[in-house]
This record gives structure tokens, sequence and C-alpha cells, in this order.
């Protein structure tokens, strides 16, 4: 039998479907329209010119899954691309959620039993919940009721990039065949993020990722979408080297039917002949079909509650299927607990409809267990956990694949690191270079004993100039994985990406999201991921990575992380003016809630890896990682003083204490690379201002760090009594500026509130008051002013004392009080330093 001959037999036997396929539809049409009706919030247009495309590719047998274990890790994805949509995805898993527990009360049989159904299965009565605080989401989330979505979408384009590295991380793990649905609309086709994620979909021959068109011709504003931009789905996709295929009857079971199976490959031989190209499947709908509001009109406002519209569309239903709605033609209720019982009455109207119909019942609860038993157990060519090949000569002796790289301690312990990641005192080393070693080591050790790469890693055609081409290179007897697909092979780690910052933030964190363990919620087996730019150009990541921090938020499942290198940052990038300074625009990365992202600000090479490994312990999903361009010489800290770079991992560090026996000076906190080599290069000098020095790498980190050692490296008078030296934005050190007073001192590249310009790095620090010269001038006064600035403190608390006291003390007493406490401290200490005496140990409270 050849190939056309199978597909159309199978056509042929879902013809018989078609019907049930339409009563099902019929329901879901119902159940958007209540639930948008008496919250009166949501998008009826959309979800309604869906309905076919979901549900033909839910039934049709195209797309493997099983919605009674959303975590089986060989079942096929799905993307809710037009994550507005969302009521499509509750109705439809209403509907068939509810048949599979009618079959069950009806038989026992646990075939048709959802797991965990009673935390994880949508029913219903969870429909009442729509758009509420704890029910279901306004817009698409992968957790709780609905893990069968496998990213959060929303925003316009969001979702393509994440379901590019969603198929990007089965390829690489040898899921053969597990493909990755999107379901879209042309208008999230329109942003930059699709047209970035289809060339590099083609590039890293994405074949099993597949996109449902839902073309429509409308968003949200007056116009069609077409007289705004040109061309059909076929040109958009078709021209970045996609297979594309449409129907111009896209509400019509057959057509779409046909189109699917024909297109969609269904197994390994007709994967084979994709040519590994993704495939674009179009469908030409009316948006808010049925709905008797159409066009742009129907995106995002439903008809009026209880609006004679509204009940004209049950009237329709209600005849067809026997059906009696409560308060039928009547104005809502306006009494809350009123309107909630209408709500609930009606919602079961519909479901009933589903009870009457055994046939229906028997068919949904079939084909849902045909499908859920169509997903593999096992894939030949499945390499997570698999020994190491030719490639990973040069194993010590572990068992590839015991337990889950990602808890390997050796990960985490830089103080049992190669000597190899470090670098010798008085070497010329830029602290970039060490990002490129380390990771060549991880990706080396996770084959040599895993079998696998640990990160899969993309730049913006950068990966030479920020380093990030390390974790595709050579470690020791490892030869390195190299290039990723098309320009390499498909056991690469390193993806050859174009100038697509956006979608490589949104490839790296669909990568991270998929979890291909046997028990998702308990372990992670997968891929990290890392992405490089300018730090500059840090606001291209950003939107990926805040969805991809809330999903792992709140997702029931163990989620990767992805490391987020902020490149060339800072004045250190002078050569390329000010186009190029990440200055201000790494600040993005604190935009996030505690916990949720770490921020690592090395200064030399060697603090590189020891902040990676402290960062990467944690449940942070995200670790930004700030690196800069220029050489600079390795510090001899022992002969320095110093200390060494391991306690870097604290996140902060004292590198020079306050002679106790004179006048001290107060306390400056530094950051960065440029600023911390001045400050060593003048430390003699700071030594007679006697100032206490910290280096600051990890506000993050150094949070974590116990309180006794807070304490002693910044104890709580020498807060009040410090300020700051950074080569980035002053406010971007809001962690350690703890008074408005210290931050009039403080000492960053936009001292003058104006951009940078550009020339030699010499030149711009010049510029940006940072060289040694003007940080000793700086600091001189600084310290000069002590008497000033502390009598200032002692007059305007709490009004000018930032609140970031530890908890501990701000909940013992009120600010203003502990404040004057403080500065009576500072002052008893000036006193007993004048006097010769010895004062009370630093980080003591008073």
């Amino acid at each position: 039998m050849n190939n056309s001959t199978s597909k159309n037999g199978k056509i042929a036997a879902l013809e018989h479907s078609f019907a049930h396929w339409e009563k099902t539809k019929d329901l879901i049409d119902q159940l958007i329209d209540i639930i948008l009706n008496y919250r009166q919030s949501g998008h009826p247009g959309g979800s309604r010119s869906k309905v076919h495309i979901l549900l033909a590719t839910l039934l049709s047998g195209v797309m493997r899954w099983d919605i009674r274990d959303p975590g089986r890790r060989f079942a096929d994805r799905f993307v809710l691309g037009a994550g507005h949509t969302i009521p499509l995805v509750y109705c439809t898993l209403a509907v068939l959620n509810e048949a599979l527990r009618i079959k069950h009360q009806q038989t026992g049989d646990s075939r048709y039993q959802v797991r965990d159904g009673e935390d994880k299965a949508l029913y219903w009565e969870h429909l009442l919940g729509f758009r509420h605080r704890g029910g279901l989401s306004g817009h698409a989330e992968m957790q709780g009721r609905t893990l069968f979505l496998k990213f959060n979408t929303g925003p316009s384009g969001h979702g393509s990039p994440a379901a590019a590295g969603i198929a990007l991380a089965l390829k690489r793990a040898g899921a053969q065949g597990v493909k990755v649905f999107v379901l879209e609309g042309e208008g999230g086709l329109t942003p930059g993020a699709t047209h970035e994620t289809a060339n590099s979909a083609w590039g890293l021959a994405l074949d099993n990722l597949i996109y449902l068109v839902d073309w429509n011709d409308f968003g949200i504003d007056d116009h069609p979408v077409s007289n705004s931009v040109y061309g059909s789905p076929t040109d958009w996709f078709a021209s970045h080297g996609w297979r594309t295929a449409g129907t111009e009857e896209g509400e019509n079971w057959q057509a779409i039917t046909r189109l699917l199976v024909e297109t969609v490959p269904g197994d390994e031989a007709e994967a084979g002949s994709t040519g590994k190209a993704p495939a674009a499947v179009w469908f030409k709908t009316r948006k808010g079909r049925g709905y008797l509001k159409y066009d742009n009109a129907s995106h995002g406002s439903p008809h009026g509650r209880n609006s004679e519209k509204f009940w004209e569309i049950k009237g329709a239903f209600a005849e067809k299927y026997g059906v009696s709605f409560t308060n039928f033609g009547g104005t809502a209720p306006t009494d809350a607990v009123a309107l909630k019982k209408e709500f609930r009455e009606n919602l079961e109207a519909v479901i009933r409809v589903l009870h009457q119909d055994q046939d229906l019942v028997d068919y949904l609860a079939e084909r849902l267990v045909e499908l859920g038993e169509s997903v593999p157990e096992k894939i030949p060519a499945f390499r997570l956990g698999r020994s190491a090949g030719k490639r990973a000569k040069g194993s010590k002796g572990a068992k590839a694949g015991s337990g889950s790289p990602f808890a390997d301690p050796r990960l985490y312990d830089a103080q049992g690191y190669p000597p190899e990641l470090f670098a010798q005192a008085g070497q010329m080393r830029a602290n970039r270079e060490a990002l490129a070693r380390w990771g060549a080591w991880i990706n080396a050790l996770g084959a040599q004993e895993y079998g696998q790469p640990l990160f899969l890693a993309s730049s913006a055609d950068l990966a030479g100039s920020t380093n990030i081409s390390g974790f595709g290179s050579s470690f020791g007897s490892f030869e390195g994985y190299g290039w990723y697909e098309r320009h390499g092979s498909e056991e690469g780690a390193l993806l050859p990406q174009e100038i697509t910052e956006f979608a490589n933030a949104g490839i790296m964190t669909g990568l991270a999201s998929v979890n291909l363990s046997e028990d998702p919620a308990r372990d992670f087996r997968g891929f990290w991921g890392t992405t490089s730019t300018y730090g500059s150009f840090s606001y291209l990541l950003y939107g990926m990575v805040r969805l991809f921090s809330q999903l792992a938020q709140d997702c029931d499942w163990r989620l990767g992380k992805v490391l987020w290198v902020a490149g060339h940052s800072g004045p250190e990038t002078a050569d390329d003016s000010r186009t190029h300074f990440g200055i201000f625009a790494p600040g993005v990365t604190q935009m996030f809630p505690r916990g949720q992202i770490i921020n690592l600000h090395p200064w030399e090479f060697n603090e590189v890896p020891v902040l990676l490994a402290a960062a990467l312990k944690q449940d942070a999903p995200v670790v930004a990682l700030h690196l800069t361009r220029p050489k600079i010489e390795i510090p001899d800290r022992e002969a320095l003083g110093i200390p060494s770079h391991f306690e870097a991992a604290r996140g902060a560090y004292v590198v020079r204490n306050a002679d106790p026996d004179r006048q001290r000076g107060g306390t400056v906190i530094v950051q960065g690379t440029s600023a911390m080599a001045a400050v060593i290069g003048i430390l003699p000098d700071l030594a007679e201002l006697n100032v206490k020095i910290v280096c600051a790498t990890s506000p993050q980190l150094f949070a974590l760090q116990p309180q006794s050692y807070r304490l002693q490296v910044l104890s709580e008078a020498e807060r009040l009594d410090s300020t700051v030296i950074t080569t980035q934005a002053r406010w971007l050190m809001h962690d350690w500026l703890y008074t408005r007073i210290g931050e009039e001192y403080a000492l960053s590249s936009d001292w003058d509130d104006r951009w940078r310009t550009g020339g030699t790095l010499e030149e711009v620090l010049e510029e940006a008051h940072l060289s040694p010269q003007y940080i000793l001038q700086g600091v001189k006064r600084f310290v000069d002013s002590r008497p000033q600035r502390l009598a200032r403190l002692q007059a305007c608390a709490p009004e000018g004392v930032r609140q970031q006291a530890d908890s501990s003390v701000s909940n013992r007493r009120s600010m203003g009080s502990y404040v004057n406490e403080v500065i009576a401290q500072i002052s008893r200490r000036n006193r007993r330093d004048k006097r010769g005496t010895q004062p009370q140990s630093q980080g003591q409270l008073p």
C-alpha cells in the first residue's frame, strides 16, 4: 500500500466521526459563549473561529497526546500561540474530560480515569472561575488543570519562539516523531518574533514543528489585516523555506482533515521526506463564526450580559438539542449569588446534552483512550541518558545516565573544578573568556558522564564574540559538540543563529521548559539553555525570559534553567560607542520578583566559574551573567592581601578593612570590571583614606548568606555610612545603596545623567569619571564629608534612609528610632577611635 492510499484510508475512516465532531463543536461553542457572558471579559471571536481546527487536530490522530496524563514525555506538545483564545482550550478540555468522567463512572474502568484528576483535570465546573483569582487565567498558562498547554502565552508573537525551543529540545534529545503544534492567528504572525522564529526553525531543521494558522483576516482594530500585511500564509512561511498547505474551507471537516492528514508527518518514513523543514498549515475562517458579532468587533468584546444577541444564539442551540436555559431571554440577576447560580445552571444545560448522548460519550471516551495509547513509551532514537558515544572519549568511569545530570554535585563545587578553568595571577584575561572554558568543561562533563550536553547555546551572531561558543568547544579528551544541524550535526550544542535576540531568548526558554523525565514533578531531564548578546541589547531578551519566570513560579513540573549572558556590558564597550554600551539596559535583568533571577557581576576571570557554580545550585530559574570585553591583569590576591576568588560565591566580600585604630572614612561598595580594577590599582591610596572596601558580585547570592556573614561584610552602621562605585548606571545599584545621601556620593557611569559617547577604553572611563584618579577623588570627597553626611542622616531620619535593613532589625523597632541608634553607635565609635580605644566588634548591633 503506497503512502497516498494509506492517507486516503485514514481520511475515509475519519469521515464517520464528523457527526460527533460537529456536535462536540456545538457544545464547545456554547460553553465559550456562556463563560464570556457571565464574566463579561475575554475573547469570543478567535476562540470560536479556531474550534474546527483544534478539534480536528486533537481527534484526527495527527497529534499523539493523552488527555489523561499530559506529562507523558513522548506525547506531542501543544502551544496556544494565540493565548488570548484560551476559552477555546478551557471549553474543549471541559467537554472531553466530561466524556471520560461519565464513562469512568459508568464502567469503573481505569482506562477512562484522568491521572490525579481531582487536581489536574479541567471539568465544566471549573469554568465558573474563568478570569477570577485562583481560577482559570485570562490567557494561556501551563499549570494545574491546563498542563495540556506547554508554555505560557498571550503576548502576540511570544508563543512562536517558545514552540521552536520545545521542538528543538525534542529533536536534540532524539525524541523522533514527537511533534509540536502551534495554534496561531495571522495577527500573531506579524510581530518580528515570528519572523525571527521562521528563519530559525528552518536553520535548526525543526521538521517536528507544525503551525496551525487561523486565517480570519482581522485583529483588534477596524481594518482587515490584508490591508496592512501583504500576501497569504503561504507567502509568509514558504519564503522562509517552510512546507506550506492550506484550505479556503476552514469550517469544513472533510477539507480540514484531509489537509492535516496529508501535511503532518505520520511516521518516521514521512518525517524523512520533509527536507528537515517545519510546516505551516492554514485554514480560512471567519472571526466570530456563529457569534452574531464578527471580525474585529468580536475580538475582545463579548455580547452584553444576557443581551438579546446572547439569547438568540442560545435559542438556536436550545431548539437544535432540546435544551432549556435558566432565565432564557431574561435580564441578568443583580445579586451576585443569583447570577452565579444562573451561570452554573446554564453550563449544566449544555453539558447535559453530552450526558444524554451515549453514542457521543462512547465515541469521545474511546477515541481519547485510543489516542492516549498511541503515545509511545519508548523511542529507539532517544538519546538522553545514553552512554557516551565516540565524541565523549575520556570518561572517568561514572555510569552514563545514572541519575539526573543536574543533580551531580560536581556542577556546583567550584573548588573541585579542573584547574584549567582558572587563570594564573599576572595573566591578561577578559572575564568573558572564562565563560568559554566553563561552557566547554560542563558540556564535556555531560558528554562523558551522561551522554548529553547539559547546555544548548545560542547567540545573536556573536557566539565567538561573547565567548558562548565555548559550549560547543573541546575540553580535554572531549572533542566538543560543535555547531547544531544545518551548519553542524544533529548532535551539536551550539545553534547557528543570526541576529535574532528575541527568538533566541524564546527558543532557550522553550527548550528549558521541556522535561523528558518519566516523573516530571520529581526531577528534570532535558537541557538547560543559554543565550547571549550585548548588555545594551538585553531588553530584546526580557519578554520571553519574563514569561519563563512566571511559568517556573507556578508550574507543577520541574523545569530547567536559562543562563542569560549580558556580554560586552558596561562602558568597557568603549570602541563601539554609546549605541552599544550596556550601562542602563542590563537593568531589565532586575525586573523580576525575588527568587526568580540571580544576577552575577564577576569583575575578573576567576570569579566567573565560581559565581556560576553558586548561582546554578540555587532554585532560581534564571541566572544573568554580566561580562565585559577588555582583558585585565589577573590579580595576585595573596600578595595584595585580598580574599580568594572563591569568596565571590558569597555575593559580596571584604576586599580591605578599615584600620580600627584610625578615624574611619566609611564603606565603599564596588561592582564592575573597570571599577574594581581601578580600585585594586589604588589600594594604597585608599588605605590612607581608611575606607572599608567591599566587592559586590551578586545581591541575590549575598542575601542567601547567613546573617552573621552579611553583618560581617556590611554591618548596619556601615550600610548607613556607605556609597557605591559601579560601571553601570547608579540606579542599578539600588540593592547596595542604603541611603539617599550615600547615593549622592556614588561614582557611576551616569554621574552627570547623560549618555556616554565613545572612544578608547581609557577615554570613556575618563568621561565616566571612573578612571583611577576620578575614583580616588570621589572617595576622598566621600570621606572628607563624613561628619556632614552623618549629621544629615540623623537630622532627616527616617526619610533619608531606604528601608533596606534586615527584617530582624526592622521588625523590632520603628525605622526612625533604629536609624538614630545606629547614628549614635557611629558617633560613639568615632569618639573611641579618636581616643585610640578598641571599638565594638564589626557587625554588632547597638
